[in-house]
């Protein structure tokens, strides 16, 4: 091996070692997988949860939108409290949860951007939320790891007419008609 391909070596060691250390303070693994408890749940995408090391972290679910419940700049939409409440049911405070990131680590509110699992049956969360109709689909690249299962719950809740598709014809409905107008 000459010097050349020793110094590429070199080089790309160190550049994993930077790469790791960037990534570290965002990191989810490494965390015993019972040892993620949620904390709160904030709407029907976004919870809050507790890390082992007592760290807290609001987690947006990937590749779903729920309707609005809590963004004071929008009305509430309808299916809105259902869907924080089916949320709520799935993942009560206290609930041991394991993550998987995407391709970002955060939205541009800073929130951890998360593929969520109930750590006692392995439930994905996020597809369970699209299969009972409490979400429609918000694939959002390069965040695209799981958009085929995804698509495939949205569809079968579409078909179904389950949950908002059902109930209100779609999502993105004010619970006010008179709202939209």
């Amino acid at each position: 091996m000459g010097p050349f391909a020793r110094l590429e070596i070199r080089f790309l060691v160190v550049m994993g070692a930077v790469l790791l250390a960037s990534c570290a303070p965002d990191s989810v693994y490494g965390f015993p997988t019972d040892e993620i408890v949620v904390r709160e749940v904030v709407d029907g995408d976004t919870i809050v949860v507790t890390f082992p090391n007592g760290q807290d972290e609001t987690i947006r679910l990937l590749g779903i939108d729920t309707p609005e419940t809590v963004d004071p700049s929008r009305p509430q939409q309808c299916f809105g409290r259902e869907a924080t409440e089916f949320l709520t049911n799935l993942v009560p405070n206290g609930t041991a949860i394991w993550l998987e990131r995407d391709a970002e680590a955060r939205d541009r509110f800073g929130r951890l951007l998360a593929y969520a699992y109930r750590s006692s049956d392995d439930l994905f969360i996020n597809a369970a939320l699209l299969e009972g109709g409490f979400a429609d689909l918000a694939i959002f690249e390069p965040n695209d790891a799981h958009s085929e299962l995804l698509t495939s719950a949205v569809t079968l809740a579409r078909t179904r007419s389950a949950g908002l598709w059902g109930q209100c014809g779609g999502p993105d409905i004010a619970l006010d008609p008179a709202e939209y107008n």
